[in-house]
């Protein structure tokens, strides 16, 4: 796909070390602290599938996706896994109006027709395969594989099982009015930035990234996402569309993998859920992507340039994205 490089899904090597599942436990042996350090953030659940620490825990809050309209079933830390017996629990069914008009995005609701979907594969054009393994299909519907969220259906989102995004961090080096880069003052370590966009439907910042279409190739959705979100390419002359794409093109042919996997979104439900690929686009020199004006697209309430620092609230997994972009920089976080 035109990148390599660091990734902290369970199927994949990390950069600076080698880590391995050995008996539900996680063995890691590296030389970079900063890898270590990340690696410490990760762990195993009982199913053996590596996952970040905190990764159930935005699509377990009291309101879906912050809609004080549709409460969700409060599920105690010990009774996230399947294999926790729970006789009691009853969670609550929504689909929003939005995914049963039955856009081209969506599928139909299985249970109300007996057509279904082939999942754990590729269904036509639609990818239902989950970079966690198979997940279980029960009474014809998919079961999020990281455990239960308090809400059956689909909620926001328009497939049963994975819904498959692709987030494109893109970053450069802060400079100071002299162009000199700008080292923070309490870790020393230079300070990195990162474009993010306003979301309109919650406020929070985020990456600019977005669903992969059916059909797709990921690489096409990570460029395509950041130029629409970020830059505005939908809403621009045909010249100067040309001159950013080609600049995309140079930038975006060197990036490097972060993470793919499960997503903590706020939309995850017990049978439809969040699972990305996210890439590191860095303009090292400063010479590519950061001349262009940033301005942002229909679905971003706004978009900056923003410092890379731990304290950072962010949409979904997106902190421990940025997180393990700067480790891998050796820039500040903490």
């Amino acid at each position: 796909m035109g990148w390599t490089g660091l990734n902290v899904s369970w199927r994949y090597v990390v950069a600076g070390g080698a880590t391995a599942l050995i008996g539900g436990a996680v063995l890691y042996i590296c030389f970079k602290p900063q890898v270590r350090k990340l690696l410490r953030s990760l762990s195993v659940n009982k199913d053996d599938s590596l996952r970040l620490k905190g990764s159930h825990v935005k699509c377990r809050e009291r309101f879906y996706a912050g809609h004080d309209k549709v409460t969700r079933f409060p599920v105690p830390d010990e009774f996230v896994t399947w294999s926790a017996i729970w006789s009691d629990y009853s969670p609550v069914d929504y689909t929003a109006d939005s995914v049963l008009k039955g856009p081209v995005w969506a599928d139909p609701d299985i249970r109300k027709t007996n057509d279904s979907p082939v999942f754990n594969t590729v269904d036509g054009k639609i990818d239902r395969v989950s970079f966690h393994g198979n997940y279980d299909i029960i009474d014809r519907l998919p079961r999020n594989p990281q455990g239960r969220t308090g809400v059956v259906g689909r909620g926001l989102l328009g497939r049963w099982g994975p819904n498959h995004a692709a987030d494109p961090i893109v970053t450069r080096w802060k400079v100071d009015g002299a162009g000199k880069g700008v080292s923070h003052a309490t870790s020393g370590h230079r300070v990195l930035q990162f474009v993010g966009v306003k979301r309109r439907d919650n406020g929070e910042w985020a990456i600019p990234g977005g669903m992969v279409d059916a059909g797709e190739k990921v690489s096409v959705t990570l460029r395509r996402e950041f130029g629409e979100e970020a830059l505005d390419t939908l809403d621009t002359s045909a010249d100067e569309r040309k001159h950013i794409e080609d600049k995309l093109h140079d930038l975006f042919h060197k990036g490097k993998e972060i993470y793919r996997g499960y997503v903590d979104d706020p939309r995850n439900t017990d049978n439809a859920w969040m699972e990305t690929i996210a890439v590191n686009f860095h303009d090292e020199a400063g010479d590519s992507v950061s001349k262009f004006q940033l301005k942002a697209g229909d679905d971003a309430g706004a978009v900056a340039w923003i410092d890379v620092d731990a304290s950072l609230n962010l949409f979904a997994s997106h902190i421990h994205f940025i997180e393990a972009v700067a480790h891998r920089h050796n820039a500040h976080f903490t």
